[in-house]
């Protein structure tokens, strides 16, 4: 019995992930791997352990004090939601995430997710959002887990029995907007730190690039999540990639501190010269969105950046996300929408 369950539960695991990767997880690694359309950051050393810069064992410091890594990993699972795009980025032959919305919602089938895609041969979904599934990350047998002493904390103990469980220290590194933190600690736990200041050099490069290329854009520039039944403001504070990274100006209003819901009324309170929707439809357009309402209302049509043709729709859970492969396609959007050379 105890066997027939393992093969259902690994058949259970291969369904979910040809469902979310599209039928990537049986393809052999690519010999070459395709260029993104958006976002140019990308890692540039090779397989799995080249760009290591130390040996195992080794000691890193987690949550819960030091820890020694054996063996460099080769089966990684992830279970932190929001730190799936930082993973991706390295060279593993095989992996599990999870993801930070569910399978449909997807964007590991999007063109920009293509090449960190197929790197891997194999990438496992063991979850979605808060939720672990603690059969599925069991039946791929990894040789270690990472994982965030917030986020999992309710999990911690079952993740430790399955395999030595690295815990990211929340406390210390605000994981949600610190990314470059973060991949500066999976590159010390895989042994893989040329891979991190490889992908963070172009990053800043890529950044740079892009402050220049903006350097004449006048008028202020707002960034809203579209949703299916309301619209979220990005502060400065959360978009400072954007803000002061890409040397954008926005509105002068009490309200952009701290962001938060926007109504219609809001919107046009802030008014501003640019405005990137970011829709969580943007895969599938003929999901709700909450502008598709807006949009019919008088209030809308007056907005200074619909009447000047400069509203650019972008795809929120990548422009607007916690990752460095979203931010980069993020980056080359704004450059792209605001028509710069």
């Amino acid at each position: 019995m105890k066997t027939q369950s393992l093969f259902i539960a690994m058949l259970a695991i291969w369904i979910v992930l040809l469902t979310a990767c599209g039928g990537t997880a049986g393809n052999s690694r690519q010999s070459s791997v395709p260029e993104s359309k958006e976002g140019s950051a990308k890692s540039s050393t090779g397989s799995s352990g080249e760009g290591s810069s130390a040996s195992f064992p080794r000691t890193v410091t987690d949550a819960t004090g030091e820890v020694t890594i054996q063996k460099q990993p080769k089966k990684v699972a992830l279970v932190h939601w929001g730190l799936s795009d930082v993973m991706l980025t390295f060279d593993l032959d095989t992996v599990a995430i999870t993801l930070p919305f569910t399978a449909v919602q997807s964007v590991l089938k999007t063109d920009v997710y293509k090449p960190y895609v197929y790197k891997h041969r194999e990438i496992a979904i063991v979850g979605e959002n808060t939720g672990v599934n603690m059969e599925a990350v069991l039946a791929y047998e990894p040789d270690l887990i990472i994982a965030g002493s917030s986020t999992n904390k309710n999990q911690l103990g079952q993740l430790g029995q399955i395999a030595q469980t690295i815990v990211i220290d929340e406390a210390q590194t605000n994981v949600f907007e610190d990314w470059k933190a973060v991949m500066t600690q999976f590159g010390r736990i895989l042994g893989q730190e040329e891979n991190a200041k490889a992908f963070v050099a172009a990053f800043d490069q890529q950044t740079q690039e892009a402050k220049a290329k903006l350097a004449g854009v006048s008028g202020t520039v707002v960034f809203v999540q579209v949703r299916e039944k309301n619209m979220w403001l990005s502060s400065p504070t959360t978009l400072s990639l954007y803000y002061a990274g890409l040397g954008l100006k926005p509105p002068e209003a009490p309200m952009m501190k701290e962001g938060g819901q926007l109504s219609l009324e809001g919107l046009s309170q802030l008014n501003p010269d640019h405005l990137f929707l970011g829709h969580f439809n943007y895969e599938d357009p003929a999901l709700p969105a909450v502008t598709d309402e807006w949009k019919k209302s008088e209030v809308w049509k007056q907005l200074k950046a619909v009447q000047q043709g400069q509203t650019y729709p972008v795809n929120g859970q990548l422009a607007l996300g916690f990752g460095p492969i979203g931010k980069a396609y993020g980056v080359d959007a704004i450059v792209k929408a605001l028509k710069q050379p």
